[in-house]
């Protein structure tokens, strides 16, 4: 463990590692405090898109953390980024919440329902069938269609809810076309995540609940991985996977005080 707490940079995934919907996951609050108390650079990184920097940063105020919004990073903000370098100034219809909206305005994308560029899906509350139909014909007609991230869900208090993937589905089935996702597993955020640290890999570690999104990032990222197991994957969902993460923990809090040996 040694080896895990000298790295100088945490990318720490948020849902099911830090909380899960509003309850606070254990040993939470003494791993920040180590963090700061060991100088470490250290962003949340999430895939979901709804909510702003500023936003996550009330959310873990009101749970009882304060961490600085400069410490947040999402789905939306990579998606926005990647769509800024890829076409400066272009347009997009977008299903999702204020968090993407915001990203993509302020990446100088506009607003577009009628010969968008891009289609930009994320997770949404207003889902309903009027958006997927404009959606799938604005692909038909030639719009590009770009997903903030993969997941087919996400954890919530009181079980789980339907996440990008799941909600991209029905237009990629109805298209034919499959979508671009910019959030993990896709490397390209996790270079970004590292670009905004200022870090180098060899310094780096990724702690997350999902062999899928979390670890695999990791592992082609080529930085350290480690398992908590407070979220999404069980230790026995670990197994089904060809690859394995480099620490398998409870939870975060035991990163700062957990003794026993490195996951083989």
């Amino acid at each position: 463990m040694k080896h895990l707490r000298d790295k100088k940079a945490f990318i720490c995934d948020m849902d099911g590692v830090i909380y899960h919907g509003n309850i606070l996951l254990p040993g939470v609050k003494d791993f920040v405090k180590w963090l700061r108390k060991e100088e470490k650079k250290f962003l949340f990184l999430t895939n979901a898109s709804q909510r702003s920097p500023l936003e996550l940063q009330q959310k873990l105020s009101r749970l009882g953390v304060e961490v600085e919004k400069e410490h947040f990073y999402t789905s939306a903000l990579a998606t926005a980024g990647f769509l800024a370098q890829q076409q400066p100034g272009g347009s997009v219809f977008v299903i999702g919440e204020a968090g993407l909206i915001n990203a993509l305005y302020d990446a100088g994308m506009t607003m577009n329902d009628v010969n968008p560029d891009y289609v930009v899906v994320g997770e949404s509350k207003t889902y309903n069938m009027d958006m997927l139909e404009h959606a799938i014909n604005l692909v038909i007609g030639g719009a590009k269609l770009i997903g903030t991230n993969p997941d087919l869900t996400g954890p919530i208090e009181n079980g789980i809810s339907p996440a990008t993937g799941a909600l991209m589905a029905p237009i990629e089935l109805s298209t034919g076309n499959k979508a671009y996702y910019v959030g993990k597993p896709n490397p390209l955020m996790m270079r970004q995540a590292m670009k905004r640290l200022e870090s180098k890999r060899e310094d780096t570690v990724i702690v997350g609940d999902r062999m899928d999104t979390d670890i695999i990032s990791g592992i082609e990222s080529a930085i350290a991985t480690v398992l908590v197991l407070s979220g999404v994957t069980d230790e026995k969902e670990m197994r089904r996977f060809a690859y394995r993460p480099n620490y398998i923990l409870k939870g975060v809090g035991e990163i700062p005080t957990f003794t026993g040996e490195q996951a083989k």
